[in-house]
């Protein structure tokens, strides 16, 4: 039989997807996972003028925007390999947010060419991403170690719900 398979009359059971912490992990991840796309994107447009000198950092944030954005569509349908790689460029826009959150700061003078929204406030959302950031990192690993790939093989019709405890139609409990 092929990877992937299931006998007949049996079906795929993915018992650690329907617990309720996992349920919850995974709302949470996707929600820090979108807000952070919405935010750098907000970032990358109302500052993109200002980032588009020599060093491409425009290009660079809005690319991460649309990461991010595919990363909260992925971690939605369950996908746990992307965990890894989402904590891992999280802890790379950690770096950038914090190496550049104060030049944000520093163009509150005169002289200084403005954004779209006030310079200050730029500053403020990219610390705003360094605290997700790290929420993120620290919520991706956890949902690593809940086991979301654990597949197993049962009966058709054996349970009514991938909850622990589910019997069959006439009562009785099932067999262990």
């Amino acid at each position: 039989m092929a990877v992937g398979e299931v006998r007949p009359g049996y079906e795929l059971w993915r018992p650690n997807r329907e617990k309720a912490e996992s349920i919850t992990t995974k709302f949470v991840l996707v929600f820090l996972l979108a807000a952070t796309a919405a935010i750098s994107a907000l970032v990358t447009i109302t500052g993109f003028s200002l980032m588009t000198g020599g060093s491409g950092m425009g290009t660079i944030c809005l690319i991460f925007a649309v990461l991010y954005a595919f990363f909260a569509f992925l971690v939605a349908r369950w996908s746990r390999g992307i965990l890894p790689v989402a904590a891992a460029l999280s802890m790379i826009l950690a770096i950038f947010c914090a190496v550049g959150a104060d030049s944000w700061f520093a163009r509150d003078k005169a002289g200084f060419e403005e954004a779209l929204i006030p310079v200050p406030l730029i500053g403020l959302l990219v610390i705003l991403l360094v605290i997700l950031q790290l929420i993120t990192i620290a919520i991706s690993l956890y949902a690593f170690n809940q086991n979301w790939h654990v597949e197993e093989e049962r009966p058709i019709g054996s349970g009514e719900d991938y909850g622990a405890g589910a019997s069959p139609d006439d009562g009785a409990p099932l067999p262990a």
